[in-house]
């Protein structure tokens, strides 16, 4: 995925603020499209290199367990190492999973994007299956620490 950033920041938008949202955009977007053409996906992450570049991040799935599952808890431990070891070659970074969202009775997306520079965005996008596939509804703003630009 070698994309430069599409657009120039918005009157009252900061470089730093445009790049997250295209780094996130990017990365809800893939997960959106996984979804709908596999049911489903594993963690990944999306990197934007500081020659503005947006790159997929992904890591194999370890052995499934005696029930056939796969640690995803583990994948984005993996995922968010992998990231804070290559750190210095990115202005910023998203890392989507596919997540369960009791208070909305449904599944969902959720992505967390930060930035070098220390801004923090986060959102979800709740889905249901249908019978004509599968609904997805608006985006929500969710909240998220920083873990990549930490020490």
């Amino acid at each position: 995925m070698n994309e430069e950033p599409a657009t120039a920041p918005s009157e009252g938008e900061s470089v730093q603020d445009r790049e997250l949202r295209e780094t996130l955009g990017t990365a809800l977007g893939t997960a959106q499209e996984h979804i709908q053409q596999n049911g489903g996906f594993f963690p990944f992450g999306v990197t934007l290199s500081n020659d503005d570049e947006l790159r997929i991040v992904m890591i194999a799935p370890g052995e499934p367990d005696d029930n056939g599952e796969v640690d995803a808890g583990q994948m984005l431990t993996d995922i968010h190492e992998l990231l804070r070891q290559g750190r210095d070659d990115f202005k910023a970074v998203a890392v989507v999973s596919d997540v369960s969202l009791p208070d909305h009775g449904s599944d969902g997306i959720h992505g967390a994007a930060e930035h070098r520079g220390g801004e923090v965005r986060a959102a979800i996008i709740p889905y249901t299956p249908t019978v004509d596939g599968l609904e997805f509804r608006a985006m929500e703003p969710d909240t998220h620490e920083p873990s990549i630009w930490v020490d």
